[in-house]
C-alpha cells in the first residue's frame, strides 16, 4: 500500500532532498508541497495525505501553529523535521508534540547521506504513517481505558519496596513517556531513569520539554549523579546509563548493545541487581533493545511491564520481550502509570505491615 506524502518546507532545496530520497521507496508517494504552514493546511484539506513532514521555522505560519491547525481540521500524522539544533528552535519542535505531532527528527542533510541513516528515517516515516489519530492526539494514546479492570498486585515480601523505575522506549517514545509521567506524581513515585532512542543533538531539548509539561524534574544523566524520588535521569548522547545498587548513576563508555547507544538493555540489565526492588517498562519501539534487559530484570525477581501491541507506535521492542517471557504484564499506554502506582502502593503497603 502507498503511503501519501506532503512534505512542508519553507526551504526548496530541503524539499528537493526529501522528494528525492521518498521516491527511491516504492511505498511512499510524494503527493504534494508546500512552503508555509497556511498552505500545508490547505493542501491537507484538499489532497488528505496520509503523513505530513512539517518543518518548524517558515513564513505566515509557522510548523507549531501549522500542526495545532491540521489536527484541529483534518486529523492526520505530523512528523516535525528540524535542522536547527538552537535551545529556542528545538523547544518549539518538541511543543508541537503537545499540539499532535508524533515525533521530531532531524532532517536528512542530503541525497547522498549514509544509506544507514537513510533507512532509519525512511523506517520512522513509515511507522509514523500508521498511526490512527483523532482530534489533537492520536487515539492510542488518548483512547480511556480506565473502565477496563487491572489485577492487583501480587503479594510482595514485607518490608520490601520499589527503589527504582526503569523506562525504555524508541519510535513514538517522547509522547507515551509524557503521558505517563503526566498521570504519576512525584512525591509517590521513585527515582526513575530513562532510555530513550532519539537523534543526536535532541537529548538536552527533551529533557527540557518533559520538565516544562510534567510535574517531574528531568536531567540528562552527569557522571557522579544519584538517583532521587520525584527525579527522571535521562540517557546521554552516546554513553550507556546504568545503575548501582545504593542509588548511584554510571555512565558507560562502551560498543552498543542491541544496536543501541544507549541502550535500554544495558540499563535493565543492570537494574537487575535490584532484585524485587526494581521496575521495568519497555515501551513503544522499532527493533529489539530491551527485551533481553527486561527478561533478566524479571529472571532476578523485578516488576516487569510492555506496551501492548494496540497503543504502540512500534510493536518492536514491547512485541521482542513478550516474545522472550521478559513481560509480567502486558498493558496498553493508558494504563502503565495506574499499574506503576499500584504497583509502588502495595509495596510500600506491605513494607508497613511488615515493620
Amino acid at each position: 500500500m502507498t503511503t501519501k506524502i506532503l512534505i512542508v518546507d519553507d526551504s526548496a532545496t530541503q524539499r528537493q532532498v526529501l522528494r528525492e530520497m521518498l521516491a527511491h521507496d516504492p511505498e511512499f508517494l510524494v503527493v504534494g508541497e508546500a512552503a508555509d504552514g497556511m498552505e500545508a493546511l490547505e493542501l491537507c484539506h484538499r489532497l488528505e495525505p496520509d503523513l505530513v513532514t512539517m518543518d518548524i521555522q517558515m513564513p505566515r505560519m509557522n510548523g507549531y501553529e501549522a500542526t495545532r491547525r491540521i489536527m484541529s481540521e483534518t486529523p492526520r500524522p505530523v512528523v516535525v523535521l528540524t535542522s536547527s539544533f538552537s535551545d529556542r528552535m528545538l523547544g518549539i519542535s518538541f511543543k508541537a508534540l503537545d499540539s499532535g505531532a508524533l515525533m521530531v527528527l532531524g532532517k536528512p542533510t542530503s541525497i547522498s547521506m549514509p544509506q544507514e541513516e537513510k533507512d532509519r528515517l525512511l523506517g520512522q516515516l513509515k511507522a509514523m504513517a500508521g498511526v490512527k489519530v483523532v482530534g489533537r492526539r492520536w487515539n492510542r494514546l488518548d483512547r480511556p481505558q480506565d473502565g477496563r479492570a487491572l489485577p492487583k498486585a501480587s503479594p510482595v515480601t514485607a518490608g520490601s519496596k520499589v527503589e527504582l523505575i526503569c523506562l525504555g522506549a524508541s519510535t513514538g517514545g517522547p509522547p507515551a513517556v509524557q503521558g505517563i509521567l503526566q498521570s504519576l506524581s512525584p512525591q509517590a513515585t521513585p527515582p526513575i531513569a530513562l532510555v530513550q532512542h532519539i537523534n543526536l543533538g535532541f537529548v538536552d531539548s527533551l529533557a527540557r520539554w518533559l520538565s516544562d509539561t510534567t510535574a517531574f524534574k528531568v536531567e540528562p544523566a552527569k557522571p557522579g549523579v544519584r538517583l532521587q524520588a520525584g527525579k527522571v535521569i535521562l540517557a546521554p548522547e552516546k554513553r550507556h546509563l546504568t545503575v548501582l545498587k545504593g542509588g548511584m548513576v554510571r555512565l558507560v563508555d562502551a560498543d552498543p548493545v542491541d544496536g543501541h547507544l544507549p541502550s535500554v538493555t544495558a540499563l535493565f540489565r543492570s537494574a537487575a541487581a535490584y532484585g524485587s526492588s526494581a521496575m521495568g517498562v519497555l515501551l513503544t519501539g522499532m527493533g529489539r533493545d530491551g527485551a533481553q534487559g527486561l527478561l533478566e530484570m524479571k529472571n532476578a525477581g523485578a516488576w516487569t511491564i510492555a506496551q501492548d501491541r494496540e497503543s504502540s507506535v512500534v510493536y518492536g521492542m514491547p512485541g521482542e520481550a513478550v516474545a522472550l517471557g521478559g513481560a509480567g504484564e502486558v498493558l496498553p499506554l493508558s494504563s502503565i502509570a495506574k499499574r506503576i502506582s499500584t504497583i509502588c502502593a502495595s509495596f510500600q503497603e506491605a513494607g508497613k505491615h511488615g515493620n
